[in-house]
């Protein structure tokens, strides 16, 4: 599943300062009824009596709806709740209304800043202050599970628990695509990453081979000559990050994890890695990547995945893009994108694909403030639970899905048909697959249907080249020190000299570009950096027992 990784990545100084911001608020926020920092335990003496053999939502007895308000940090989320087939039915099941939120960093900081803090409460960042925080805004989730819903306990995922544990002994937050390596072991988790061709354009030009950079660069030059209207070669848009050119592309051709005796490893400096970015370069330089790409944002991106701009693309979160992808194959019958080897390793790695790991992706929280904590715990353990994952994901059996005798399930053929041939209607509609607070791969895996066909060949090419990235998580400074400070800006300058390197206008701009930011390394603490994510690695190994 793909993920935000890092709230400090290529965040730049407004980011340090509502990072900073952030830090100074949750540090000082008490949280709670009257500011006691206690919660809103609220009693349900005459709603139901707990059963840890039953889910709550299932013994709630209370009459009239209840009303929250639930915020994710992230512009881009769809605010409906209870007009689509999938949001209709938790609102009937669990009789509640929630009001959904949507913003920022800055309009995060604001709820610590005095404003009115929200029921639930949605992050990406598992390093943010917000997270690390956690303890003295929201509600932990082992005292409201045995007060309210000790049900929760036989849905959640006991690793994952112990992993988000603070301090104190509790656990605030829980995830979505949280993954372990027993999940990774069952092969039921799809790669999400992929290099992709049009598939006129892939046949027009035989076949083409791009593993070698030699390869690559005549490649591109071809596709220009016979396609003129395409863009040769995409990416994810780089934003203040690094798109799908940073981390991905290290991924891709299997740059090393750590170093040989288990240290941290600057894969940004690597030399299999920097030949790329020369060679991706040396593509520019030709004419056969667009300035756009490193200027468009998320919606510019996608819309140019629509309608088939890119003749090639290195695609991370293939299933993010999955309806985009279907709208063109739909309307592009023999041009859809299809997966091939793309870009291999100049020394010999096999690709080292990363996924969703133990960290999760979406972490979701209950506040101190919450009206009824007791129905929001019911609301995670009834999304994390096989009835809620089978709603999520396939709708409601009999009106979209019907099981198979195998236990396997299969869509409609009418909601099939829509899938396949109206995406939009299919998710203004239906909603399936979207609404994935709590979601996991592995009930993906119940079904041919769980993905658009337009990426069930990239799953099939990414088999066998998925390896969990455990030991990287959660291993950069901890917040507010010196380091993390330096950290941040060290993010912003690699964003910016990144750009500058794939800009480059001749071999010695990109020298000058890469010699600028190793000098800002050595004047920025990296060595300090790299001694706390090396420590934190071997923490990693130890909490996960890896040798």
């Amino acid at each position: 599943m793909f993920k935000f990784q890092g709230w400090f990545k290529g965040k730049g100084v407004r980011g340090f300062a509502a990072l900073l911001a952030a830090v100074l608020i949750v540090t000082g926020c008490s949280g709670g009824s009257g500011g006691t920092g206690e919660g809103n335990w609220i009693s349900i003496e005459d709603r139901y009596t707990i059963d840890p053999d039953k889910p709550a939502w299932q013994l709630d007895q209370k009459q009239e709806a209840t009303d929250l308000t639930w915020y994710v940090n992230a512009d881009w989320w769809n605010t409906d709740f209870g007009k689509d087939i999938v949001t209709k039915k938790i609102k009937e099941d669990l009789n509640i209304n929630i009001k959904f939120i949507t913003g920022d960093d800055t309009k995060l900081n604001t709820f610590f800043a005095g404003g009115d803090m929200p029921d639930l409460l949605t992050v990406f960042d598992s390093n943010s202050a917000v997270v690390h925080k956690a303890s003295t805004w929201a509600m932990p989730l082992n005292d409201l599970a045995e007060k309210y819903d000790p049900y929760f306990n036989t849905v959640a995922a006991a690793d994952t628990l112990n992993w988000f544990q603070q301090e104190d002994g509790k656990t605030y937050g829980y995830p979505n695509y949280s993954n372990t390596q027993e999940d990774y072991d069952s092969g039921n988790i799809p790669a999400k990453t992929a290099f992709i061709i049009r598939k006129d354009v892939y046949d027009a030009l035989g076949n083409p081979v791009v593993g070698t950079p030699e390869q690559f660069q005549r490649v591109m030059k071809q596709i220009k000559e016979k396609f003129p209207t395409l863009i040769p070669f995409g990416f994810n848009a780089i934003g203040e990050g690094t798109g799908s050119l940073g981390d991905t592309l290290q991924d891709f051709i299997g740059v090393p994890l750590e170093t040989d005796t288990g240290e941290f490893y600057d894969r940004n400096l690597d030399e299999d890695y920097m030949a790329w970015l020369k060679t991706i370069n040396a593509v520019y330089r030709d004419g056969n990547i667009s300035d756009d790409s490193f200027a468009d944002d998320g919606t510019a991106f996608e819309e140019k995945v629509k309608s088939g701009k890119y003749a090639t693309m290195l695609l991370d979160g293939t299933p993010q893009q999955g309806g985009n992808l279907q709208i063109y194959m739909s309307a592009n019958e023999g041009k859809e994108y299809i997966a091939i080897d793309g870009p291999q390793s100049t020394k010999g790695h096999a690709p080292t694909l990363n996924q969703s790991g133990i960290t999760g992706w979406m972490i979701n929280f209950i506040s101190k403030d919450c009206k009824d904590p007791a129905k929001a715990i019911q609301i995670f353990t009834y999304l994390l639970s096989d009835e809620g994952q089978l709603l999520m994901n396939y709708g409601i059996e009999g009106e979209t899905y019907t099981k198979k005798a195998d236990g396997s399930v299969e869509l409609l053929p009418a909601v099939k048909n829509l899938q396949l041939h109206h995406a939009d209607q299919f998710k203004k509609d239906y909603r399936m697959g979207e609404f994935m607070f709590f979601g996991h791969d592995r009930h993906k895996a119940m079904s041919a249907d769980a993905f658009p066909q337009a990426i069930k060949q990239m799953q099939e090419w990414g088999k066998g080249k998925l390896t969990p990235h455990f030991i990287l998580e959660n291993i950069n400074p901890n917040l507010g020190t010196p380091e993390a400070r330096a950290l941040s800006a060290i993010q912003t300058k690699w964003n910016s000299t990144l750009v500058s390197m794939l800009r480059a206008k001749d071999d010695a701009s990109f020298e000058n570009a890469l010699a600028a930011y190793r000098t800002f390394l050595e004047e920025n603490r990296w060595s300090d950096i790299m001694k706390i994510r090396s420590e934190k690695m071997k923490q990693n190994k130890e909490k996960l027992g890896i040798q």
